[in-house]
C-alpha cells in the first residue's frame, strides 16, 4: 500500500489503483459500476463464490477477472485505453475559465467526460478554508489529469508534475511546455526533453504538441502515452485548421491521438473525431459559451457522432454529381 492509501491491482488485464480496504463487492459496485449479483469473479486464478464477494478484501497485487453474460459476438461498447486505463467517454474537459465551481461541476456532468485536466497552483495560505475544486468535483469519481499549463521550460514542467504526484499520487499527467505567450505554441525541444525525464521517473505523460507527424513519433519513442496535437492555437476557437497533418499523425501513431486546443463549437469536435482521433480535449469552447452546460452536452453528442461517422466510413468524394435515383427508365 502506498502513502496515499491505495493499492495496485489488475482487473481484466488492466492496471488500476484503488483505495485499500475494498471488498470484491464494493470494487464491483463502487469502482466499476457493476451489480455484484450479476457477475462472476476470479481472483488470482481461483473463482470466488458470489455469496462471499462482500467478505473478501481486495489485496495489493491481486489479479482479477470479472465476467458476465452478454449476447453472442463482440460487445458494442466503444472504449479507448491510455496507459492501461480504459474510458468510454472520448471527451476530456478542462476546469478553467468557469464563473464558479458549481458551473464547472454542472458542465462536467453534462459533458459525460471521465477525465478532467487540472492546473497545479499554490494553496491560498491566507485563506485555507477557501473552496477548492475537489469540494465540487470528486477525484474518486473522475480521473484528474494534472497539467503543466503556464510552464515555459522542461524544468518548470517536471517540477510541477513531481508536486502533483506528491499531492495526489497521479502518474497519468498532461505535459505542455510552451514556447512563448502570444501563440502558446509548444516548444518541442523542451517538450521532448521533459517527456524523456518524466517517462524515466515513472510518469505516463499525455503530451501537447505541434501538428507534425515526425515530432509526434519522436514523443511516442520518448515515452509519451498519448500525443495531443493542437487543432488551432489554445483558446482561439478557430476549429481544426490542419486536417491533413492530424490525419497523418493518427495513421502513424501506436498510442492514442487526441486533438488538444482550437475547438470552438460542436462541429469542430465532430471533425476531430471523423479524422480518426481517439478523443478531444477542450476547455474554453465550453467555459466561454453563453450557456456552458448546454454546450457541454452538445460537445458530448458531437464527439459521439464524429466517432460513429469515422467507424461507419464516409462515402467517397466525387468531382461531379451522382444521382441518388437511377435515371434509366424515366417516364
Amino acid at each position: 500500500m502506498t502513502s496515499d492509501g491505495t493499492i495496485s491491482i489488475r482487473v481484466n488485464g488492466e492496471h488500476r489503483r484503488i483505495h485499500a480496504g475494498l471488498t470484491l463487492a464494493a470494487l464491483a459496485s463502487e469502482e466499476l459500476g457493476l451489480d455484484p449479483t450479476k457477475v462472476a469473479v476470479e481472483r488470482n486464478l481461483e473463482v470466488v463464490p458470489r455469496s462471499t464477494l462482500g467478505d473478501v478484501l481486495v489485496e495489493d497485487g491481486d489479479e482479477l477477472e470479472i465476467v458476465h453474460f452478454v449476447g453472442g459476438g463482440d460487445s458494442a461498447e466503444d472504449s479507448w485505453t491510455v496507459a492501461g486505463q480504459s474510458f468510454t467517454s472520448r471527451l476530456i474537459v478542462g476546469t478553467g475559465k468557469y464563473r464558479d465551481f458549481e458551473e464547472n461541476a454542472a458542465a462536467l456532468e453534462a459533458s459525460g467526460a471521465e477525465i478532467i485536466t487540472v492546473a497545479v497552483r499554490r494553496v491560498n495560505v491566507s485563506d485555507p478554508k477557501a473552496p477548492m475544486l475537489t469540494d465540487f468535483i470528486d477525484p474518486k469519481h473522475y480521473t484528474y489529469l494534472p497539467n503543466t499549463a503556464g510552464c515555459f521550460t522542461a524544468e518548470e514542467a517536471i517540477r510541477t508534475l513531481r508536486l502533483a504526484r506528491e499531492a495526489g499520487g497521479w502518474d497519468l499527467v498532461k505535459l505542455e511546455v510552451l514556447g512563448e505567450a502570444k501563440t502558446l505554441y509548444p516548444d518541442m525541444r523542451e517538450t521532448l526533453r521533459a517527456t524523456e525525464t518524466l517517462a524515466n521517473e515513472g510518469f505516463k505523460p499525455m503530451v501537447y504538441c505541434v501538428d507534425d507527424p515526425i515530432a509526434a513519433k519522436q514523443l511516442e519513442e520518448a515515452g509519451a502515452v498519448a500525443v495531443m496535437p493542437l487543432g488551432a492555437p489554445i483558446g482561439s476557437g478557430l476549429g481544426i485548421q490542419n486536417r491533413v497533418t492530424i490525419r497523418l499523425i493518427v495513421e502513424g501513431a501506436s498510442v492514442p491521438v487526441l486533438v488538444d486546443a482550437g475547438v470552438g463549437t460542436a462541429s469542430d469536435a465532430a471533425v476531430a473525431m471523423e479524422l480518426g482521433c481517439d478523443g478531444v480535449l477542450m476547455n474554453t469552447a465550453i467555459a466561454e459559451a453563453k450557456e456552458p452546460v448546454r454546450m457541454a452536452r452538445a460537445m458530448k453528442l458531437a464527439v459521439e457522432a464524429g466517432r460513429e461517422a469515422y467507424l461507419a466510413g464516409r462515402m467517397a468524394t466525387r468531382k461531379y454529381a451522382d444521382p441518388s435515383s437511377p435515371l434509366a427508365g424515366l417516364i
